[in-house]
Parts: C-alpha cells; sequence; structure tokens
C-alpha cells in the first residue's frame, strides 16, 4: 500500500493557504459559464485542480473536488477507466493497490485492476486513508457521481479517458454517461468540458462522434506532426519538461478541429518557479496537484 509521507504538511500547508486566501481564489473566476472564468484576476493561464485540489486531498475523489471549490478552483482533471461489469469509475491506476486498501479487502486478488472487479467491490474500498486517516472511508466515484458532484460545485471538467486500449468502447460509453447526466448540451460542451487523452485514437474517436466536443491531445507531438493533430483536436497538453517558448508558438499558430488557434495546457506544475517558467512560454493552462500555489505565482496574488 503506496502512503503519502507528506500528507501531514501538506494539510498543515493547506490550513495555512486557506487563511491567506480567503476569498481571493474565488474572485479569480469571472463565472462558471464565462468561457475566461478560472483565469487569475490578471490575465494569467487557466489553473485546472490535478485530480482535485490532489495535494492536500486523496486524489480523484468527492473530497478532492470539494476542496478545489472551496480553494475558488471551477476547472478539475480526472482519470475514467472501467470495472469488470461496465460501469465507468474515476481513477487513475489501472490497478487499484495505491490508493485504496484493497489488498487487505481482497487480499488474493492480485494484481487488483480496476477491469477484474465490479463496481460493487470497488464500491466497498476505502479511497481515503492511504492519504490521511481524515479522509477515511472515501469511495472511488462512479463516473456519474463524480459528474454530478461537479455540477453541484459549479465547476468544470477536464476528462481523461484514461488507457482506452484496455476498456474497447470506452469512448462512446463516456460520452453516453456524459449525456445522461446533462453534459452534453451546449453550455457544458462551450464552456464547461475538455475530453483528452494520451491515444491520439481514442480522441480522434471522440472528434468524430461529437464534433462539437472540445478535445485535447496528451503528449508533445514533433512541430512537423502538429498539423496532423490539429485534424481532430482543438489542444495540445505536454509534461512542461517537454516543451519550449517555441515549440508553444508552434501550437498556437495552427488551426484547431473548430477553427480556432490551438491551445496548450501544460503538466504537472506543482511549485511557482516552474509555473512563472511555463507561463512565460506561453502556455493557456497548467494543469497542478497544488492549483493555490500556481495560481498565486501566475496570477499575482
Amino acid at each position: 500500500m503506496y502512503v503519502r509521507p507528506a500528507a501531514a504538511a501538506a494539510a498543515a500547508f493547506l490550513g495555512f493557504t486557506l487563511t491567506l486566501l480567503g476569498g481571493a481564489a474565488s474572485s479569480a473566476a469571472t463565472g462558471p459559464d464565462s468561457p475566461t472564468a478560472g483565469r487569475a484576476a490578471l490575465g494569467g493561464p487557466v489553473v485546472y485542480a490535478h485530480r482535485g485540489a490532489s495535494a492536500y486531498a486523496p486524489e480523484n475523489t468527492l473530497d478532492a473536488i470539494d476542496l478545489a471549490m472551496r480553494l475558488g478552483f471551477d476547472w478539475v482533471e480526472n482519470d475514467v477507466q472501467r470495472t469488470r461489469d461496465g460501469e465507468l469509475v474515476v481513477i487513475h491506476d489501472d490497478t487499484l493497490a495505491r490508493t485504496t486498501d484493497v489488498e487487505q479487502v481482497f487480499p488474493d486478488r492480485q494484481p487488483w485492476r480496476v477491469k477484474d472487479f465490479t463496481a460493487a467491490e470497488i464500491a466497498r474500498l476505502d479511497a481515503g486513508s492511504w492519504f490521511g486517516e481524515e479522509y477515511e472511508g472515501a469511495r472511488v466515484p462512479t463516473l456519474r457521481e463524480y459528474l454530478d458532484r461537479v455540477e453541484r460545485n459549479q465547476q468544470r471538467l477536464l476528462l481523461e479517458i484514461k488507457k482506452p486500449e484496455l476498456y474497447p468502447g470506452i469512448e462512446e460509453q463516456t460520452l453516453k454517461v456524459l449525456e445522461e447526466a446533462g453534459w452534453l448540451d451546449e453550455r457544458h460542451v462551450t464552456h464547461r468540458l475538455v475530453v483528452q487523452s494520451f491515444s491520439a485514437d481514442c480522441v480522434r474517436i471522440v472528434h468524430g462522434l461529437r464534433p462539437d466536443l472540445v478535445t485535447a491531445f496528451l503528449g508533445t507531438p514533433a512541430v512537423a506532426d502538429l498539423p496532423r493533430y490539429a485534424q481532430f483536436t482543438d489542444r495540445i497538453n505536454p509534461w512542461h519538461t517537454t516543451i519550449s517558448a517555441d515549440w508553444v508558438s508552434a501550437v498556437h499558430g495552427l488551426l484547431g478541429a473548430h477553427g480556432k488557434a490551438m491551445e496548450v495546457d501544460t503538466w504537472i506544475v506543482d511549485d511557482a518557479v516552474t509555473a512563472r517558467k511555463v507561463q512565460a512560454m506561453g502556455v493557456d493552462g497548467i494543469i497542478t496537484n497544488a492549483p493555490d500555489v500556481v495560481q498565486e505565482a501566475v496570477g499575482g496574488f
């Protein structure tokens, strides 16, 4: 079982951060349906709470997105995979071992792959204690539960379809759940939802099924290959160590699938120095476990 060694320190820092920010982070956004909601008051990049405010709460749980909301961040990122009986759940790893107590509850089911467990079995697992005892009893949410909470919080979603090669048809199924939850109407599609994946085929499929959706490819294609990606996606979202100002400029120089300049949202940036570095490169967004730290660095708090 993976134990987060910095959980106590993170919790202490969070208390300080909440006191320091007060309502400032909330005032940085211009409203949940504004195209610029989530940008800093002084015009910095959009800040995305990676797996929720996951520096301070267990990743991909409802607690993490609720905390992101309390910190004033309306964009949250998550990961979607599928259970043995076909339920979509929100979890990053394709195994349950790191972020749940599956090894204790089901000791004979190794390697504890998500796709080998039913939704009911996963619902029994504790997805919070690994991070800190105050989160004991947190659960792995289904995608529908997660969407309902994001909606209740008036937040917006950067949804990653994780390892689609393990889950044939997951693109269509994800869109079906989004539709059933009311997330494919014009308001959500225009302002509140982006679907991304490390799989170019997955992004292409989503674009083909719902050409109105904003999509993003996770990775750092060579500049010469960018025009090919521009045919089916709107954004290229790279790891921050793999980019330069020239590369960002090359992405911006292309029109994406919706006829607008392509954007760059980089990940995972958790410190002020790196946040300011990628801001200077011209990125449009920063995906981070510590959204308050990054927002202060790039937005002038």
